[in-house]
């Protein structure tokens, strides 16, 4: 019997050589190609990122889009997720296609969909595409050789063209001249060989090719970045701290101290630093799970502000029509004004550098700043990797009989954007959302401390226990 293949919030994603293999994959890029057709298109831009067998898999792409006629740009290396939607933009191609599993255990890899404005495709785009996925492979593929001799298949640099493209939006000989001493973790990722290009003076970690990851989760929290921290904080001279993910596109900083940053208050910080002192304007979009911070800072403005579900896809098809100056989500995936309507997270690492470097003041300072505008605040994500019927029967209790209480904290208000978002008296909130993207239960907290967070947590967990 055939698997089923279901796109989740980014993309097809599944274990290799279980699930994830040479014929799924082509089931996948057959569906798109016809799809592409049927919609007129002829080019595609492919990519990959480090994980295992990358390139074989998006050779088979490669392979299938000429099957039927369409050009592919392909890289001659890994690439980070952005460089694949930058180059379809550039490139003026039809589709994107990254071979990526982002964040996910080495022993996953993924499918992702993007489109000629640079972005993620839309949901209804994707979801006519998973429709259209058949039981087995039905097409016969030529060779990678006879497509390139046929020019269906043109090998191009996308980190080159990604380059130009930092080097034309940013002031690099500002961020050098500042001294600013980054200290800059790959996690084995697709950004190991951009950022030293960029930052050449960079502290690097794990800035090496191992597609095991050595065993850990490419996620930027600071729970995997242990390494990363503890080096800043023994070493004066390093005043930020920089982590992306496998394929690059999310985003974790750390300040001169060696504290985490998370999402949460970047993307703050990268509203307060293009509002404030570039002078940009637009509406701030964010996912359900980011602080209701993000709405005090965009009303300080005098920005529209907007909630969206779970998923980037859903920010990107705001971006593509609208005049949006940051949006981003909990999980590290941010996009701003200037670029593509994609998460960034070497592009937005570099903007953070820059608000450093224009103002002169360290990373704690600039998380004052924007806290005299809507207040301290912490927190806190814990991932439970629970039996799949405990996890639904939690699901069918939030629907159904929704928790009045966790422990001393009374429920005032829910919200169901994406998930189950219950608040408390004093602004403090839990979360509990299924991932789309691995089998886990994400419960998501904010307090005014971390002391706070991790007690509305233990609660939590409590309740759930019950």
């Amino acid at each position: 019997m055939a698997v089923k293949i279901k796109f989740g919030t980014d993309g097809w994603r599944a274990i290799i050589a279980r699930e994830y293999t040479t014929d799924n994959v082509q089931r996948v890029a057959e569906a798109t190609a016809h799809w592409m057709k049927s919609k007129g298109m002829s080019s595609v831009v492919i990519g990959y990122d480090c994980r295992f067998a990358g390139k074989m898999f998006a050779d088979r792409t490669a392979l299938v889009m000429g099957a039927l006629g369409i050009k592919s740009f392909v890289a001659p290396d890994f690439v980070s997720t952005p460089m694949v939607s930058l180059g379809a933009k550039l490139l003026r191609a039809d589709m994107g296609i990254v071979i990526t599993a982002s964040h996910n255990p080495p022993s996953y890899n993924g499918f992702k969909l993007k489109s000629s404005y640079g972005g993620p495709t839309v949901p209804e785009d994707i979801a006519a595409i998973e429709s259209g996925i058949k039981d087995a492979p039905r097409l016969e593929l030529d060779t990678l050789d006879a497509l390139k001799q046929s020019g269906l298949v043109e090998v191009v640099d996308l980190e080159e063209m990604y380059l130009d493209h930092v080097r034309q939006n940013f002031d690099l000989e500002l961020i050098h001249r500042s001294g600013v001493k980054v200290a800059y973790d790959a996690m084995y990722g697709a950004g190991q060989r951009i950022v030293p290009r960029i930052l050449p003076n960079a502290e690097l970690l794990h800035c090496d090719y191992n597609p095991s990851f050595k065993g850990q989760a490419p996620e930027p929290i600071h729970r995997n970045l242990g390494e990363l921290s503890n080096l800043i904080a023994m070493r004066e001279d390093i005043q930020f701290g920089l982590a992306n993910d496998g394929d690059a596109d999310r985003i974790g900083a750390y300040d001169e101290q060696g504290n985490f940053v998370d999402s949460h208050r970047i993307l703050l910080l990268l509203l307060y630093y293009l509002a404030k002192y570039k002078g940009m304007t637009g509406k701030v979009v964010v996912t359900f799970s980011v602080t209701e911070k993000m709405q005090k800072m965009a009303e300080h403005f005098g920005f529209e502000f907007q909630v969206t579900p779970i998923g980037f896809k859903h920010i990107a098809k705001i971006m593509i029509k609208e005049d949006v100056i940051v949006a981003g989500e909990e999980s590290g995936g941010l996009a701003v004004k200037g670029h593509i309507p994609e998460r960034d997270g070497v592009w937005n690492g570099l903007i953070l550098l820059e608000f450093m470097a224009r103002t002169g003041k360290k990373m704690t300072e600039l998380i004052q700043e924007v806290y005299e505008i809507v207040g301290p605040f912490d927190y806190d994500r814990d991932d439970l990797h629970i039996d799949e019927r405990t996890k639904q029967a939690i699901i069918d209790t939030c629907k159904n009989n929704p928790y009045a209480r966790f422990g001393p904290y009374s429920v005032t208000k829910l919200e169901t954007v994406d998930g189950f978002k219950f608040y408390f008296d004093d602004g403090q909130w839990v979360m509990i959302r299924p991932s789309g993207t691995e089998p886990v239960l994400r419960v998501y907290a904010q307090g005014k401390d971390m002391k706070e967070v991790r007690d509305i947590l233990h609660h939590v967990h409590q309740t759930l226990k019950q």
